[in-house]
């Protein structure tokens, strides 16, 4: 056991694991975050927060997790290498950890041309596998440039992102190799909206023995309707729409009951595939369907853990 978090402990015991997100909100307004993570507090086994999604100024992720921290809900901050440099990010953990925050999601962070400061710096002065490899440092005893953290050291269970749907497609997997090589202990993958090419990229992770090394929580989201499905396939970078998913959806006579039933049904077909060890939901601004997801899907209620 590393940082001893709940969903550590879950994955560790071998349950299919639930996580959600949260997106804090473009305001100092932190009841936001407190009822989001109220409606999910039974549902989820922790709760993603988004580090400035989109490189859009919204309340820190870190605050945010204090929030849910101090409510007894689990959270799993993200932090982005685009907007702090090495000596900010290891302050920014050793802040987080003294609140008891211990899941750390490590990303890169999306590039600052797309969000609402297009002319901002980005910093970057490392990449997100650097920084995978500095805090793993860190949970050891030690900063980056080797001196000896005197005290107590921040206890952590590290996650990265790992995107099947981009290319090179080969090289996806040897970049979640690094990461894992780097000190991740588990994975999030984009959304998936293709699964026959999830399964080529799952086929490559087992064959590279990768799913045996770390915890791999796949990717879903449930669609509203399917303009939402065509705007992800023509206009997100790096993801792959299946056109029967479109279909789909533009037949349906209740869209968004059609968009929880092909999630819920995604859920059902991850269980079943050689290592695949829970899910993460990503509602994107339709948080409170989460539970009822979760209930069709059969992960309600969740494991008790000590």
């Amino acid at each position: 056991m590393k940082a001893g978090s709940r969903l550590e402990k879950v994955l560790n015991a071998g349950h299919f694991a639930v996580t959600g997100e949260i997106n804090p909100p473009q305001n100092a307004e932190g009841k936001v975050i407190a009822h989001h993570g109220e409606m999910l507090r039974d549902y989820c086994d922790a709760i993603n927060l988004a580090d400035n999604q989109t490189a859009v100024v919204r309340l820190s992720s870190i605050a945010s997790g204090i929030v849910l921290q101090q409510m007894g809900i689990e959270p799993n901050i993200h932090i982005v290498a685009r907007d702090r440099n090495r000596i900010a990010i290891q302050s920014d953990v050793l802040g987080a950890a003294a609140f008891g925050i211990k899941n750390v999601l490590c990303l890169s962070g999306d590039h600052q041309t797309l969000g609402n400061h297009p002319t901002a710096k980005n910093v970057y002065d490392i990449d997100s596998i650097q920084m995978l490899k500095m805090l793993d440092g860190m949970r050891k005893g030690y900063f980056a440039n080797g001196e000896e953290i005197k005290g107590p050291r921040p206890e952590l269970f590290l996650g990265c992102a790992a995107n099947p749907f981009g290319d090179p497609f080969e090289y996806r997997v040897l970049r979640l190799a690094k990461k894992i090589e780097a000190g991740a202990d588990f994975v999030q993958t984009q959304s998936i909206f293709d699964m026959e090419r999830f399964e080529r990229w799952m086929e490559i992770v087992r064959a590279a023995g990768l799913h045996k090394k770390v915890k791999i929580l796949a990717g879903v989201t449930p669609l509203r309707s399917w303009k939402a499905a065509d705007f992800i396939k023509n206009k997100v970078a790096g993801m792959i729409v299946d056109d029967r998913l479109i279909e789909r959806l533009k037949a349906a006579k209740d869209p968004q009951e059609e968009g929880i039933k092909i999630c819920v049904e995604q859920i059902n077909y991850l269980k079943t595939m050689e290592g695949i060890a829970g899910v993460h939901i990503m509602a994107v601004a339709w948080e409170e369907i989460i539970p009822e997801i979760v209930k069709r899907a059969n992960l309600y209620p969740r494991p008790q853990i000590n």
